[in-house]
């Protein structure tokens, strides 16, 4: 954790670590990761590290030690229909929302946040526009500090990252059960070969993000480089 400590010369004690999965995905929710450390008390968690480079097994044996570990921890979820609904930036905010919300009435007020990446999606959005529906649940209010590639340096950004892939994972293999031909069970809802014949050959579920462009080359690219996942796994290969 060298790079939590170095906001205590800010007087924060309390960081929250936050990563999303499922950015890239052709099916299923985007979900965000947090998980709180005590800079004063907190002592490293072995294994630890960005949930990519580890494997189903190990992600499942970290699941409930990072849970424990933290000072509080959360995962929150926006669906398919509310990502094309509002787009795949509030959507990550809505889901980041829900998981702030949980960490705070577990009585716990992180002093600031540490998120993966260079742009900063987790604050409320500036002021609504007279179009604008405006969000019930207060946003995240601490100050969010981004940092590239977080989830590799920053002991709590993975483990908020391993807590996020081990719930949608959980949550792809449950929609598995209902349209078995996708694959999600192993693809978790990526785009995969199979994954993609067989939306041609059935056409979309009530998960798939319908908004986006399913058969388009350019969906993949924009997939690829949305930055919470490694190419193998936005390919749906990683597992």
């Amino acid at each position: 954790m060298r790079h939590e400590r170095t906001f205590k010369a800010q007087g924060a004690r309390l960081v929250a670590g936050v990563d999303e999965v499922g950015r890239g995905a052709l099916a299923g929710p985007v979900s965000v990761g947090i998980a709180v450390v005590d800079l004063e008390r907190q002592k490293p968690l072995a294994g630890v590290k960005d949930s990519k480079l580890l494997s189903p097994a190990e992600r499942e044996r970290l699941d409930p030690l990072v849970r424990r570990w933290s000072v509080a921890s959360a995962v929150g979820h926006a669906s398919a229909q509310e990502i094309d609904s509002l787009g795949i930036i509030a959507a990550l905010r809505l889901a980041g929302t829900r998981a702030w919300q949980d960490i705070l009435a577990a009585g716990v007020t992180p002093d600031l946040v540490l998120l993966d990446g260079s742009h900063n999606w987790l604050s409320p959005a500036g002021q609504l526009s007279l179009f604008d529906e405006p969000v019930l649940e207060a946003g995240c209010d601490a100050p969010v500090h981004t940092k590239i590639k977080a989830d590799m340096q920053c002991l709590s950004v993975a483990a908020a990252s391993v807590i996020a892939k081990v719930e949608r994972d959980k949550m792809m293999r449950q929609l598995h059960g209902e349209y078995p031909d996708f694959g999600w069970d192993i693809n978790k809802g990526y785009a995969t070969a199979l994954h993609r014949d067989v939306l041609r050959a059935a056409g979309p579920t009530p998960y798939h993000r319908v908004s986006w462009r399913l058969l388009g080359g350019e969906l993949l690219d924009v997939g690829l480089s949305g930055g919470d996942e490694s190419a193998e796994d936005e390919a749906g290969i990683e597992d």
